[in-house]
């Protein structure tokens, strides 16, 4: 019978001796069920444990405590070359002095496959990534994106149940970034294989997977959706490395399950907004948390709650959004405002010393533990 996960992570520690000769959890007590079919990312900064974890996936580690299983078998020591997993590098890993085909046909003659099968499965693989005719090229021939499409089709020849990706496209530039995050997904989508990503940058997480493991000192912080993720991190840690977002410290002066009223000395009013956190009580201190493109800015009081009059104190202009910074009541708040109307006009900025009022909606505007 066939497990419901691809990959599953139970309890998982990873340590490590310092150069010191301390020992580091480099991955600490992580669980994480990966379905079948699914775009799944560990997103988190350097250290945080994401690539440790893809490692032991791949069998290059092996957990200190908990284990590792694949498609419902546990892994134990079994080595890299006998699990039904393929990983892309960043640095592709490509063999400069072969062609193209001969580097997607390298593993599967080391496998003892027939000629024509390696010509057949070849073909396919090239045709997938969109490099069909450019077999005979070698590696210094190819663009940055082309090697990176002949890496992902080297993986994808030995037809992988699971396809690990570690920072695949962090050697790119921008643009291209951003095409093959597109074109990776579309992939992933037409092969129905399970994608396992690791990156450290947040939209290219967000653009492209099904769910997010956020990490950070060897723990999953938050797992969820994109979605869920950006709306509604559970904790300052996520709410900060995802996006942007405005903090203002309180305390709960009223709750009930849906709203969570919060006294903020900083500017000495209250602020409405939705517990989060579980298990907050009335009279704790909490971080309210809301995302600058959030915050509404308005010429006049327009709601009952959550209206905070506002000086502006600087403005700048990025083509898509104006960034504004203002001022209330000694507490600074960051407000992004699309610019869906022509900005060539200056009386349509905002000037240094406007006073303007802020509307924070609610359901916008989130209540969280204090760290």
């Amino acid at each position: 019978m066939t497990s419901e996960f691809a990959v599953e992570m139970r309890d998982v520690v990873k340590k490590f001796i310092t150069p010191e000769g301390n020992e580091m959890a480099a991955v600490d007590h992580v669980t994480m069920q990966i379905k079948n079919g699914e775009f799944f990312s560990m997103l988190g900064s350097s250290g945080c444990g994401k690539t440790t974890s893809l490692r032991m996936v791949a069998g290059f580690e092996w957990p200190t405590e908990g284990e590792v299983y694949i498609e419902g078998k546990a892994m134990g020591h079994t080595p890299p070359f006998q699990r039904k997993v393929n990983t892309v590098f960043q640095n592709y890993a490509l063999f400069q002095h072969l062609t193209v085909y001969q580097n997607l046909a390298f593993g599967l003659e080391m496998e003892g496959a027939k000629e024509d099968e390696i010509k057949k499965r070849v073909g396919r693989a090239l045709e997938m990534v969109q490099l069909t005719g450019m077999d005979r090229r070698k590696p210094k021939q190819l663009s940055g994106g082309q090697q990176q499409r002949v890496a992902l089709a080297r993986a994808l020849v030995k037809t992988p149940d699971v396809l690990l990706l570690d920072e695949p496209l962090g050697a790119l530039d921008l643009k291209l970034r951003k095409e093959m995050q597109l074109e990776l997904k579309a992939l992933q989508q037409q092969l129905g294989i399970t994608f396992i990503y690791v990156t450290h940058d947040q939209e290219e997480a967000l653009t492209m997977s099904d769910r997010i493991a956020v990490m950070s000192k060897g723990k999953i912080q938050q797992l969820g959706t994109p979605v869920e993720i950006y709306e509604r991190p559970t904790n300052k840690f996520v709410a900060d490395f995802i996006g942007e977002s405005n903090f203002l410290e309180g305390k709960i002066k009223s709750i009930s399950q849906n709203e969570a009223s919060v006294f903020v000395s900083s500017i000495n009013a209250e602020v409405v907004g939705l517990p989060i956190s579980k298990g907050l009580v009335k009279g704790e201190e909490v971080i309210v948390s809301i995302r600058p493109e959030k915050i509404h800015i308005a010429e006049k009081d327009a709601i009952n709650q959550n209206m905070f009059r506002a000086t502006v104190t600087n403005t700048v202009y990025i083509g898509v959004d104006t960034k504004v910074f203002v001022d209330v009541h000694g507490a600074k708040l960051k407000v992004w405002e699309q610019n869906r109307i022509s900005r060539l006009d200056p009386k349509s900025f905002y000037t240094v010393g406007q006073e303007v009022w802020l509307m924070l909606l609610p359901e916008n505007t989130i209540v969280l533990r204090k760290d």
